[in-house]
């Protein structure tokens, strides 16, 4: 078998090939078998007009518009008005979609592969497969799907992977998968056993696979979640904890994020598995035969966020070749502890670095509200906001925060200034680069650092919701914050417009240990009466990360499951990351993963990381000026640079051209007034160099250091 690639490693393919002939009995045959664990397949075929892969019929003005689509029944939409409202907020949550920061003139639907802006309206026609894949429980049912374009070719046959990011529904990268479909490639996509549909634990409703909703009952093993209470144990719950939702991400009990990299593999062997039905040749039997192999078919793992860390742990974990190159923007990705790597930046070492997502998000979780509020970021978007929202004298939470921190010992200064500056100090002293400091008050308004907390702690400790682990639960709260009912509404919609973490989709976290009763985190109240955002429970949450309860202690053994190794198997991978990311900060990604793979490897490392100044981890806010007004003139979309990033490894992959190495991109803010920034123009945004200037190549030392120009 020979490989149409410059550089893919024959003894891989030997070995897919040899498993693959064993598994048809070794007939100099091979027949398309579906694989392993994968359920019923349901393919529709869209046709590019009223439907289609990408916009789900919206086209790119559609999904540029700022009216989402409608439900001709609110309360029972169909499958199909569930999915085009799950492609219109799922690209949205990630793209900016407003012409002046980009979109239609550097990236979108209407951009054309070879970057030609004006291109119509950016459908792709093409059939889409979407199926379960379980380990035997019926608990397990991740979701797998394969979109392939009308424009496939097998003569020139490739596969993008598009794994979910965040812990959002199948279609939550469909803006990776753009990349793809433009150019003719099948996007192997899977929710990585998260997903946005919440188990109604009063009503016992669960979602399906298309997001509609059923009884638990009637949906047994189809149901994408149910939180496996048993009847007496879910009526104690709804006793005890009304109006209670569970999300799979956090309630599995399966610390889902262990697998992610197998779940993405899935996914490319059903795409294969797909193709093969549509491509292979059908034998006198009824059987088809395989064309479409690893072999011959390019496979560039890919996506954002923890997407792009799946990318990464599926690279790791392809022991049979399945992937060709990598190409991720912003990965979160699980250092290993006691890694024996530094990261440098200028003349100086990053004194912490390399820690799990858990670890500094927890941190951040304590330090953020109070430093939201530090003079020195007084201009930051949304701060003026955050201080009139949470420091106003009826309500002075983020200031409670603060004087709770410092009567705790975990902060210094007399006065909330001064402990909030010394907040956002201890916030940069644990790996946040300086320039991610004017992104912590937005971050701490939306509430994001406690909501990821808390997810990931469950989904770690293999909590079940009844657990309430920390004190958390999710409901609706009303405006006092107490716990109240989601409106019906809110729940048919939950698969297309929720992201899997509340806060979403009129989902609260709720502090159930709250003084007051129980009510939502940033409103409750602690045992003295004083509202300080729930400092008891941030508390809890970095208990889990640093102390030795027993709860600690399952936290801790399922974080080492997601930890990574360093070792991509000598594929060409670019990674791409903004240095202002204040969610994934690059001391704890990037930068020291680049480090890792470099120490494993050695001069066998094929991985270029690229830093992007003035970009962050949230194109999706760049594109609300008018809400978060200093995004649009900051930053610019770190999209395009993933774009690039794709473009370069499917050239060196297609046709050998080097991939440009390793260096800091340096951009230009778009300026002006924030909320109304000029439109974004090629000056701001250059292209990777294929020869970095001096100060601008990223370099290592001693075989363990990444060294970062400033």
């Amino acid at each position: 078998m020979t490989s149409p690639f410059p550089r893919l490693h024959g003894l891989a393919l030997a070995a897919v090939a040899s498993a693959t002939l064993l598994a048809c009995g070794g007939s100099d045959d091979v027949f398309n078998v579906k694989p392993a664990g994968i359920g019923a397949l349901h393919t529709q075929h869209h046709d590019g007009g009223g439907d289609d892969l990408l916009t789900a019929g919206l086209g790119a003005a559609g999904l540029a518009s700022a009216v989402p689509p409608t439900y001709a029944d609110p309360l029972q939409p169909t499958a199909a008005e569930l999915r085009r409202a799950a492609i219109y907020n799922s690209y949205r949550a990630l793209v900016d979609t407003t012409a002046a920061g980009g979109y239609g003139l550097f990236y979108g639907p209407g951009v054309a592969a070879d970057g030609t802006p004006g291109s119509g309206d950016g459908k792709v026609a093409g059939t889409e497969t979407i199926a379960f894949t379980d380990d035997g429980s019926g608990r397990e049912n991740v979701t797998l799907m394969v979109q392939v374009p009308d424009s496939f070719d097998p003569a020139r046959a490739c596969i993008v992977t598009a794994t979910s990011s965040g812990s959002r529904g199948v279609y939550g990268a469909i803006s990776t998968g753009e990349w793809g479909l433009k150019r003719g490639c099948a996007v192997a996509y899977t929710d990585k056993g998260t997903g946005s549909g919440a188990h109604d634990l009063r009503h016992d409703t669960v979602p399906l696979i298309d997001g509609t909703r059923a009884t638990a009952a009637s949906a047994g093993a189809q149901a994408a979640f149910d939180a496996g209470l048993n009847p007496a144990e879910l009526a104690a719950f709804n006793a005890a904890t009304p109006d209670r939702l569970a999300f799979k991400h956090a309630h599995s009990g399966r610390n889902p994020e262990k697998d992610w990299g197998r779940h993405t593999l899935q996914a490319v062997r059903l795409a294969l598995y797909v193709l093969n039905e549509r491509y292979g040749e059908l034998n006198a039997d009824g059987r088809r035969r395989v064309r479409l192999d690893a072999g011959n078919t390019l496979v560039i793992a890919s996506s954002v966020s923890n997407g792009g860390g799946a990318a990464i742990a599926a690279a790791e974990d392809d022991r049979h070749g399945l992937i060709d190159g990598v190409a991720v923007a912003e990965p979160a990705i699980e250092m290993p502890a006691n890694a024996g790597v530094a990261v440098q930046r200028g003349a100086s070492l990053v004194p912490v670095s390399g820690r799990n997502l858990i670890d500094f998000t927890s941190h951040a979780n304590l330090y953020q509200a109070c430093a939201a509020l530090a003079p020195s970021q007084a201009t930051a978007p949304f701060g003026a906001a955050f201080a009139g929202l949470y420091n106003n004298p009826a309500l002075p939470i983020a200031a409670n925060r603060c004087a709770a921190l410092a009567q705790r010992g975990l902060l210094t200064g007399a006065t909330t200034a001064e402990q909030a500056e010394n907040a956002l100090q201890r916030l940069r002293d644990y790996g946040w680069e300086a320039e991610s400091s004017v992104l912590q008050a937005s971050h701490a308004a939306f509430e994001i650092s406690p909501a990821v907390a808390v997810t990931f702690a469950n989904a770690l400790a293999r909590a079940r919701v009844s657990d309430h682990l920390c004190g958390f639960s999710y409901a609706a709260t009303a405006t006092n914050g107490s716990v109240t009912a989601l409106a019906p509404v809110l729940l048919a919609g939950m698969f297309a417009t929720g992201n899997g973490v509340p806060p979403s989709s009129g989902v609260n976290l709720v502090n159930n240990r709250a003084a007051q009763g129980p009510a939502r985190d940033f409103l409750s109240f602690n045992a003295q009466g004083v509202a300080d955002w729930n400092l008891d429970g941030a508390l809890c949450l970095r208990e889990l990360v640093t102390g030795n309860s027993a709860s600690a202690t399952r936290l801790q053994a399922g974080m080492r499951e997601t930890q990574r190794n360093g070792n991509l198997r000598g594929k060409p991978t670019l990674i791409v990351h903004g240095r202002d990311d204040a969610l994934l900060p690059v001391n704890h990604t990037s930068r020291p993963y680049a480090a890792l793979n470099r120490k494993v490897e050695g001069t066998a490392s094929r991985l270029s990381y690229i830093e992007v100044t003035n970009a962050q981890h949230f194109d999706g806010f760049i594109g609300l000026p008018a809400v978060l007004p200093g995004y649009d003139s900051r930053y610019v979309p770190l999209h395009l640079y993933l774009n690039r990033a794709l473009d370069a490894v499917y050239e060196h992959l297609r046709n050998g051209r080097p991939l440009p190495p390793s260096q800091v991109v340096r951009t230009t803010p778009r300026g002006g007034t924030p909320g109304s920034a000029p439109a974004l123009a090629a000056a701001n945004v250059p292209a990777l160099a294929a020869s970095p200037a001096a100060g601008d190549a990223i370099g290592y030392a001693g075989g363990n250091t990444i060294v970062i120009p400033d």
